[in-house]
């Protein structure tokens, strides 16, 4: 069965696996796990919610609470945790990646080597801060999620983000090398 809305459906029955959720749940979830590798807005999550409802993939049921909002927790159902077992088999499609750091970086020499020194020196910071959060992530996971058996899983996906930040450190500093010797270049010709 073919689904609208790209990934947005199968990220949305992959995350539906782990337990019931709204779609505030779902937001909250995204922000602390996938959000580091996939976004997904309340734009794309509560249609999306909304399709796999009518395409009988998830169930919804209505909690009422005196005083507050009626809450609406999404739950997968046989079928479609049968889909998300079947996408989870699908090759992996290629990817390329929409980089403004490096669209900018390819068009640097129309403006000073300083704007291109602070976009990289910007990018290294956050890439510093990522490592951070990943080893605190990693460090909290093997702590409250010992026994879960995604834990390996979450951990590989984390580790990827760690390996990519360090290699983005270390292209950071060569990039950083090179741009400061373009700058030394160009006050020797003056």
């Amino acid at each position: 069965m073919k689904m609208e809305g790209g990934s947005t459906p199968n990220a949305l029955l992959g995350l539906l696996s782990l337990r019931p959720m709204s779609g505030y749940d779902i937001r909250q979830m995204v922000a602390q796990s996938i959000g580091h590798f996939w976004s997904e807005s309340y734009g794309q999550i509560y249609p999306g919610l909304k399709r796999l409802a009518a395409a009988g993939l998830v169930e919804k049921k209505t909690e009422r609470n005196k005083g507050k909002p009626d809450r609406n927790l999404y739950s997968l159902t046989a079928e479609g945790r049968e889909r998300l077992h079947e996408w989870l088999k699908i090759p992996v499609s290629d990817e390329v990646a929409r980089n403004e750091l490096l669209l900018k970086l390819f068009f640097g020499a129309h403006v000073s080597t300083s704007v291109n020194r602070d976009h990289v020196a910007s990018n290294m910071e956050f890439h510093q801060r990522a490592l951070k959060v990943y080893t605190a992530t990693a460090k909290q996971l093997r702590k409250e999620e010992a026994n879960d058996p995604n834990l390996s899983y979450w951990l590989m996906t984390l580790n990827y983000g760690r390996h990519y930040s360090v290699a983005m450190l270390k292209w950071c500093r060569e990039t950083l090398a090179e741009l400061d010797e373009i700058e030394s270049k160009g006050k020797r010709r003056r």
